[in-house]
């Protein structure tokens, strides 16, 4: 790509936006599906972008040239948290409360954990409609309840409930942000900057696990050292 190529796309970035859903078509639906299933259904991804993600999807289908089907985004998409919250709580209720023994890793961190928990025992049963709109707690809420004593038939109904309540909000909010007059003429960029934003927290959680992991490797290295010196 040349100077020229690159200026032209930002400053035209709507026709590579709206070429891209068109480029992917049927797939686009496909990796929305298992963005959302992934942050609702895998405690190891709870810092993906879900609530940015159905806002930008939904600007981005109001807008005229866009192919993108929100009927159609909307049944994908609850049907994807749905079917993420209950494998959660399936995977929270085959490791039962061993879980809050593990050591914290890169892809695990207890303190997530403990915050679920935290909240479960506020809100009780509420909580899978309510940790849907909080970050993090969203993903390890069903996990927590597959760990307690909440019996599924309640857990699946609650779970439908938040699903459908957290894309519509979210989807909804989106697609009529993105028909107001100012935004509809720069509705592309304002797409970049939600992206950009919803990203940057991804990347922030990311930087302080690698600098946590590295400060306790230097720690242990140390206190090895020294044990070394005191052995000769």
């Amino acid at each position: 790509m040349n100077l020229s190529e690159l200026l032209e796309y930002f400053l035209h970035p709507q026709h590579h936006l709206l070429y891209l859903t068109e480029w992917m078509g049927p797939w686009l639906y496909l990796l929305l599906f298992a963005i959302i299933f992934c942050e609702t259904g895998l405690v190891v991804t709870p810092i993906l972008p879900g609530d940015s993600l159905l806002f930008a999807v939904g600007a981005l289908a109001a807008s005229a040239s866009s192919s993108l089907s929100m009927t159609l985004l909307f049944g994908l998409l609850v049907a994807a948290a749905v079917i993420g919250d209950a494998v959660n709580y399936a995977i929270g209720y085959r490791l039962g409360p061993k879980v809050f023994k593990y050591e914290q890793s890169w892809f695990f961190n207890k303190k997530h954990l403990v915050r679920a928990q935290t909240f479960y025992e506020k809100y009780g049963g509420k909580t899978i409609i309510l940790a849907r709109f909080v970050p993090i707690v969203r993903t390890f809420a069903p996990f927590v309840a597959g760990i307690g004593t909440m019996r599924y038939p309640r857990f699946f109904l609650y779970n439908c409930i938040g699903a459908a309540a957290w894309v519509a909000i979210c989807l909804g909010s989106g697609y009529h942000f993105g028909r107001l007059p100012w935004v509809t003429e720069h509705f592309e960029l304002v797409v970049l900057a939600i992206v950009l934003i919803s990203v940057l927290p991804m990347l922030v959680e990311l930087l302080l696990a690698w600098r946590q992991r590295t400060v306790l490797t230097k720690a242990v290295q140390t206190v090895e050292a020294v044990e070394e010196a005191k052995a000769t």
